[in-house]
């Protein structure tokens, strides 16, 4: 057997006896250091590196430990989404300056659908979860609350026993509904998924649109849909009238190829209320292919108040996406301010050319 060999199977006992100390002396030199003289300290590490000696597991420092030093996000995207999403990634930025901020480490935690994804979720070796939103009927949430670990979710659902965090999305969406809506005739919704099966469609006729916010099962999605409907009944319209295009991702791509279809035809819309910014950059894009002047032939308006959002003159509503995630990981940390503890997350409406009929 070679002297490399050997090294690397040394143990915590071999250590122990060539640095003539206890076993409990060597791990409490790793784990607790400041219970072990300097000296000691020395000659231990001395006798661990001349014998190969790497440290105990960091899996079982975790275990004694009862905390693994790592916060989870559980995404219910594919991973790529964290990176290419805009609103995605200011989310996670708030959330892992949190963790610098306390020397944790980030574990994104993917789920897909799949029979998998519970155990995926449960067998993550983590101290707590934010949950990005996700739908009501989303097992990893009952699986995430029986883990007993601090969580949050973003967005939704709610579940007792689960803290959350979220703009308050009806009122928002009547408030920009409002605006995008005013003096328009054939509105349409340019939304986020209805549900998990993330089906790409367009309503058409009374009894389809007027049932789609009781089948969404995605909570920011209904709660939108519902604020829409407000602002539209309250301008004196039915939400009969109102199409709703559903599109299967956060997609400008998507949300153009939609926006088009609404924007064409005997009965074009001439006011088109996005989900999110990506959205109504697609649907700003479709208008400008076709040859219609924003506002004057259609008014568009936005959500998020993204990079982009001002440079389009996009009418839309503002928040912090930043901020949502670093208080989401405050509060699964345990670390709450008092801000955090509010029950209110700030937003306001954002008045821009892309609603402003002359």
């Amino acid at each position: 057997m070679s002297e490399t060999a050997a090294r690397r199977r040394a143990t915590m006992v071999e250590v122990a006896h060539a640095a003539g100390v206890s076993v409990m002396t060597v791990s409490y030199t790793y784990g607790r250091p400041e219970r072990v003289s300097a000296d000691t300290r020395a000659r231990v590490r001395e006798a661990a590196e001349r014998l190969g000696y790497p440290g105990p597991h960091p899996g079982a420092r975790s275990l004694r430990r009862g905390r693994t030093g790592t916060l989870g996000v559980v995404l219910g995207e594919h991973l790529t989404y964290a990176f290419d999403d805009p609103q995605a990634t200011r989310f996670l930025s708030g959330v892992a300056g949190v963790c610098a901020d306390h020397g944790m480490a980030l574990t994104l935690v993917p789920i897909t659908g799949g029979p998998s994804d519970v155990d995926r979720v449960t067998e993550a070796a983590v101290d707590g979860f934010v949950v990005w939103t996700t739908a009501d009927d989303d097992p990893v949430i009952d699986a995430i609350a029986a883990t007993g670990l601090p969580a949050v979710v973003h967005g939704g659902p709610r579940r007792d026993g689960l803290s959350f965090v979220a703009v308050d999305d009806r009122a928002a969406a009547e408030a920009v509904g409002r605006e995008v809506f005013a003096g328009a005739r054939r509105p349409a919704v340019l939304s986020f998924p209805l549900d998990r099966d993330r089906i790409s469609t367009v309503t058409f006729g009374a009894a389809t649109a007027g049932t789609v916010p009781d089948a969404a099962t995605f909570r920011v999605t209904r709660r939108r849909l519902l604020g829409f409907r407000d602002a539209w009944v309250e301008a004196g319209g039915e939400w009969s009238q109102v199409r709703v295009a559903v599109c299967s991702i956060n997609s400008a791509r998507e949300a153009e190829e939609l926006a088009a279809e609404l924007l064409t035809g005997p009965d074009a819309c001439d006011a088109i209320a996005a989900m999110g910014d990506e959205l109504a950059l697609g649907t700003l894009r479709a208008a400008a292919r076709l040859g219609f002047a924003v506002p004057g032939d259609v008014t568009v308006s936005g959500w998020d108040d993204t990079d982009a959002a001002a440079p389009a003159g996009l009418t839309t509503v503002a928040q912090s996406l930043r901020d949502q995630g670093a208080r989401c990981a405050r509060i699964a940390l345990g670390r709450p301010t008092s801000t955090d503890r509010d029950a209110e997350v700030a937003w306001h409406l954002v008045r821009r050319a892309s609603t402003r009929r002359s």
